[in-house]
């Protein structure tokens, strides 16, 4: 039987195992329970006070981001005009391949023995030109023609004998005879050939004709008009003289005895004599003054006139029949495309077969990359800018060649009305198509790239190197609205220095140049931390744990 001591103790010792088993766990408890209060202090924000970050050394550089679609350029239908041939179209060779290469001047199609040769052009062949053509299709020839190195001439809108010279020497290039006029043109202009050559005879023989009635009398007519006018003149004086001289006496009778007779007497005066000697003398001198007048030569005049004018027209009807068998350029026998090289997509045609029309669709020839920008980012990509894209982790090199406004898209139904809030052709004068060119691609980068959307990274400026350049929040505005930035020092102060800024980009500015040195690491300040408004919810929560 214990003792009453004993039993005391072991209510002691029991009393004290409890009062140490109470504490730690009201120790335990008082880690694990937060009063409202307790709660409230440690939810509350921490004194406001200044953000601040380095000053950093960084290249600073501006990029365009452009999304844009790869393929090759939009591809295009040949159509080949077969209206002049006269008959069946056959196809008689240089049928290319798909994915062959059409440069300028290359032979697309050969049509009965006739190329089809390609030209850079836009308008589409329809007609044939020839001499005295004239229009836009002239114009475009010879643009295309110099576009070659070959001379067509002065840059008219007339096919002329130097345009038909040009195109003797793109058939040359090529290979093949160049066309003819045809044989009734040329028949044609042998035939007023010969006109010319009849109405230069005829003019020669009436200048003949003109010459001999200029010249008047032949020499032996004047002489013998002369002689004829001096032995009038002695004529008359012979019989003048007879009847100014005495009758002559009586001639002696001949001797009896055979002696010779006595001189003969002169006749005797005749007034008839002298007046038919005058008349013959008048008549002579007449003759005389006639033979020395001016010939008459109107109707030899007008022969020759006749003979002039007939050969004039002779000769512009030979200028005009020549001039329409210069060499011509048949419908047939060219294709305009808008761009050159192209890539062969498909052929629908063979050898021996017949074509009529559409005979080809072809493509760029080079894979490019097509992109949408604002009109704003038009003006930091002229053309010949550069960029970057990257295919299978390598960055290509593409350069802008051209900048167009974009082409309006066809709706799925072409029936159905376009919806100008899902086209962005809709405001074709705030959106532009920017056309980036690729460099020389391996096959597996052409067929990773094709029609594949990728992002095309165009840098439009940048530092030289590294610059010291701050976020941009860190600038403020001085009174006279000048950049400041605010930089920290030691123990919470903080200095102003103004500061002239440079390019800014990816919301970081170049510090040009600062009114106090400015080294990396030193910080300034971007913000201010500052209490936030306490919460409704939390409070009305707290308001009932407190009641």
């Amino acid at each position: 039987m214990s003792s009453p001591l004993s039993t005391g103790r072991r209510t002691i010792v029991a009393m004290a195992v409890v009062a140490v088993v109470c504490l730690g766990a009201g120790l335990l408890l008082s880690r694990l329970l937060t009063s409202p209060g307790k709660a409230a202090a440690d939810a509350a924000p921490p004194v406001a006070g200044p953000i601040t970050v380095p000053v950093e050394n960084r290249v600073i550089a501006n990029t365009v981001v452009i999304r844009g679609d790869v393929g090759y350029d939009d591809p295009v239908t040949l159509r080949v005009e077969t209206g002049d041939l006269g008959g069946p179209a056959v196809v008689t060779g240089q049928v290319p391949a798909v994915d062959a290469i059409l440069q300028p001047a290359s032979v697309a199609l050969e049509v009965v023995g006739r190329p089809v040769i390609v030209l850079p052009g836009d308008l589409p062949t329809y007609r044939t030109l020839r001499a005295g053509v004239s229009g836009p299709d002239v114009v475009q020839l010879k643009a295309a023609l110099a576009s070659l190195g070959i001379d067509a001439g002065a840059s008219t809108d007339t096919y002329d004998a130097a345009t038909a010279a040009g195109v003797r020497a793109l058939y040359q290039r090529v290979g093949y005879e160049p066309p003819t006029a045809g044989e009734d043109l040329t028949a044609a202009a042998e035939s007023a050939q010969d006109e010319v050559r009849s109405a230069k005879s005829a003019l020669a023989a009436a200048q003949r004709a003109l010459a001999a009635a200029g010249t008047g009398q032949a020499r032996s007519a004047l002489i013998g008009l002369d002689t004829a006018v001096a032995v009038a003149r002695q004529t008359l004086a012979t019989e003048q003289a007879r009847c100014a001289s005495p009758a002559p006496a009586p001639a002696p009778s001949p001797s009896s005895e055979g002696g010779s007779p006595a001189p003969e007497q002169g006749e005797p005066c005749s007034p008839v004599a002298v007046t038919q000697a005058q008349g013959a003398l008048d008549q002579a001198l007449a003759a005389r003054q006639e033979a020395d007048a001016a010939p008459q030569t109107a109707a030899e005049r007008d022969a020759v006139a006749s003979a002039q004018l007939q050969l004039s027209t002779a000769q512009k009807r030979q200028t005009e029949a020549e001039s329409a068998t210069i060499t011509p350029l048949p419908a047939s026998e060219v294709v305009f495309v808008p761009t050159l090289p192209r890539r062969v997509d498909s052929v629908d045609v063979q050898r021996g077969g017949t074509v009529s029309g559409n005979f080809m669709s072809v493509s760029g020839a080079t894979i490019q990359v097509v992109g949408v920008v604002s009109r704003e980012d038009t003006e930091l990509l002229p053309v010949g800018t550069t960029g970057t894209v990257s295919v299978d982790d390598t960055d290509l090199t593409v350069t802008v060649t051209e900048v167009r406004d974009p082409k309006p898209k066809t709706p799925a139904d072409p029936a159905a009305p376009a919806d100008p809030a899902k086209d962005d052709a809709a405001a074709p004068g705030d959106r532009k198509e920017v056309v980036f060119t690729l460099p020389a691609l391996t096959a597996e980068q052409a067929a990773s790239l094709q029609d594949s959307n990728v992002r095309v990274r165009v840098p439009v400026s940048s530092t030289n190197g590294e610059v010291l350049a701050v976020p941009l929040a860190a600038l403020t505005a001085g009174p006279g609205g000048e950049s400041r930035l605010e930089l920290a020092g030691k123990a919470g102060a903080s200095t102003l220095v103004t500061v002239t800024t440079g390019l800014a980009a990816d919301g970081f500015v170049e510090i040009a140049k600062a009114e106090k040195p400015l080294a990396a690491g030193d910080l300034v300040v971007v913000g201010t931390a500052k209490k936030d408004e306490p919460d409704p919810k939390a409070t009305a929560k707290d308001s009932k744990a407190k009641g």
